[in-house]
């Protein structure tokens, strides 16, 4: 599923109206159909879930079906629906739905919307933020086809607050993907009445007051239990905090045809099994050949911990093993191995450092290099902690050995204090993956960490451009660049995720599937799907998210 910015949209409506030749005015129908259509799905869902209330209760059959419940909402968003809905419910009479309409095409696809309503039998009351008379082209034409309808209508005053006694659901129509800012006057105000009403709220496109390339929400904005995009996905759906605003998200199709946004080089994509499979080209059974064995499916030595932090080399070797490849190595301080022998009985350990208290040293990067002999992946990072030289000692690593590399952890800490010159000059083919979480980002570009948080596609997709290696932005939505441009959004994952070790949990998996001979954007991209998957099945199984730690990620690979 490719995602776009609002001039990328644009840009797509623009071909299909003037080159392919599909009147501006369908494009618009089949979006406000569509809206109608996702609004009677959610009719059909309150009612149907006001029969179950009145059952009686069993709470273990609750718990689960509350469980299960919650498990769905955090995989998000997991592709386009195209399936033409009847537009009938139960009980219509018990509907009476607000259209909240502002003056542009947003507006007019709303007014389709409330069209389609009223043909359906459910009651609806067109709202609007400006005088009728303030909307032009399409807009227009529905506001007039609106009329003919005979559907009621009122004009928004601040100095009139809305009466939702009898309403049961708010659209938001008011403001779209040309809009930017904080929505002022008249929209302010009704974007703040529709909230505080408590009424479920579905906006058209995104919703009113999101920043629809970044995710950014200014004030007032729309909290939204369901947001129906249009089209393509937009990338301010994909990131917090817009795509909590959004609720869920259902992606619809209005006449752009599939293979337009890859034809104009569309290069964002939510990361899904078509992707992988199709785009990336990977064969997710990782079928193994029946005259395989541990030598065919990569060696990775993992340079990582300290007396401190043994925990996080543990995990990452864990899940390096888990996640298929034939053999692994832990490279690490001499007084840390009697405390970790046996710990993993599958790992392999060897000492790269010692008389030091269990602390790396500059010195000992020769040692890694020899050791990283004869292995296929070498991951540097989780637990090794900071030392005099380590930046030095980092560079020397990663120029001489010329085999796929994971960064983590303070090896990115080491490449930011070498400042943005840090990978130009080194005499590399193989790929550079890192994996850093927004703060290790921020470093690594000079700025704050709020400022990745504002937009992290595009500093993930320049920062791997710039520099060449395949970026790893870690956080819910993970995003994954490549040097050509392609970027992935993930959308597997759940909040219980957010524990210590889960990131170390993430450069094994990473490291083991480059072992197996997958290329570093396969690897990374899958790696990052299957960790969230991971945490998905972990938090299943536990009825509260709290209770995960990243050892469980480990095991539900």
């Amino acid at each position: 599923m490719y995602v776009v910015t609002a001039k990328q949209m644009r840009e797509l409506d623009h071909i299909v109206i003037e080159k392919i030749g599909v009147p501006s005015a369908s494009l618009m129908e089949n979006a406000g159909k569509a809206l109608a259509e996702e609004v009677v799905k959610l009719c059909r869902e309150e009612q149907n879930g006001r029969i179950e209330r009145g059952t009686p209760r069993d709470p273990l059959q609750e718990d689960e079906n509350n469980n299960r419940r919650a498990f769905e909402e955090w995989r998000g968003v997991r592709g386009t629906i195209r399936a033409e809905e009847t537009l009938r419910i139960k009980d219509r009479s018990q509907e009476h739905w607000f259209i909240l309409i502002g003056k542009g095409n947003n507006g007019g696809d709303g007014l389709v919307c409330a069209r389609h309503l009223q043909e359906a039998g459910i009651k609806v009351t067109i709202v609007y933020a400006v005088p009728p008379s303030a909307l032009e082209q399409d807009a227009a034409l529905q506001r007039d086809a609106a009329t003919a309808y005979r559907i009621p209508a009122v004009v928004y005053s601040e100095k009139e607050p809305l009466s939702f006694h009898g309403i049961t659901g708010i659209v938001d129509a008011l403001l779209g993907t040309g809009s930017n800012g904080a929505p002022r006057k008249a929209y302010a105000a009704l974007i703040r009445e529709a909230n505080e009403s408590g009424l479920p709220i579905v906006s058209a496109d995104i919703p009113s007051g999101l920043n629809a390339d970044t995710g950014e929400l200014y004030e007032p904005h729309i909290r939204a239990e369901m947001t129906v995009c249009f089209g393509l996905l937009k990338r301010g759906l994909t990131q917090y905090p817009g795509a909590e605003a959004a609720g869920r998200v259902k992606v619809r199709s209005i006449g752009i045809p599939p293979k337009l946004a890859a034809d104009q080089g569309i290069s964002v994509q939510v990361l899904t099994e078509e992707v992988l499979e199709g785009t990336l080209g990977m064969d997710l059974a990782l079928r193994r050949s029946g005259e395989g064995h541990k030598g065919t499916y990569g060696h990775v030595l993992l340079t990582a911990g300290t007396l401190a932090m043994s925990g996080a080399g543990l995990l990452s070797a864990r899940a390096s093993l888990r996640s298929g490849c034939g053999l692994a190595t832990w490279a690490l301080p001499y007084e840390l191995m009697p405390h970790v022998i046996g710990k993993v009985p599958e790992l392999m350990l060897a000492d790269a450092v010692s008389g030091n208290d269990g602390l790396w040293t500059e010195e000992s990067a020769e040692r890694v290099i020899q050791l990283a002999e004869g292995k296929d992946v070498l991951a540097i990072g989780p637990g090794l902690g900071r030392f005099e030289g380590d930046t030095g000692w980092l560079r020397r690593i990663v120029e001489a050995c010329d085999v796929p590399i994971v960064l983590d952890a303070d090896a990115l800490n080491m490449v930011a204090a070498g400042g943005e010159d840090f990978f130009l000059g080194m005499n590399r083919t193989a790929p550079l993956i890192l994996t850093p979480h927004p703060g290790e980002m921020a470093r690594l570009m000079g700025i704050s960490t709020k400022d990745v948080q504002r937009d992290r596609i595009t500093h993930a997709a320049a920062y791997a451009e710039k520099t060449g290696v395949i970026l790893v932005l870690k956080g819910s939505r993970t995003v994954i660049a490549a040097p050509s441009g392609s970027t992935y959004i993930n959308l597997t994952g759940h909040p219980g995720m957010g524990t210590g070790g889960a990131g170390d949990v993430l450069t094994g998996i990473i490291a083991g599937l480059l072992a197996q001979g997958w290329s570093a954007e396969q690897a990374a991209a899958y790696g990052v799907y299957l960790h969230g998957l991971s945490g998905e099945r972990a938090a299943y199984k536990r009825h509260h998210p709290g209770g995960i730690i990243a050892g469980d990620i480990i095991d539900a690979l």
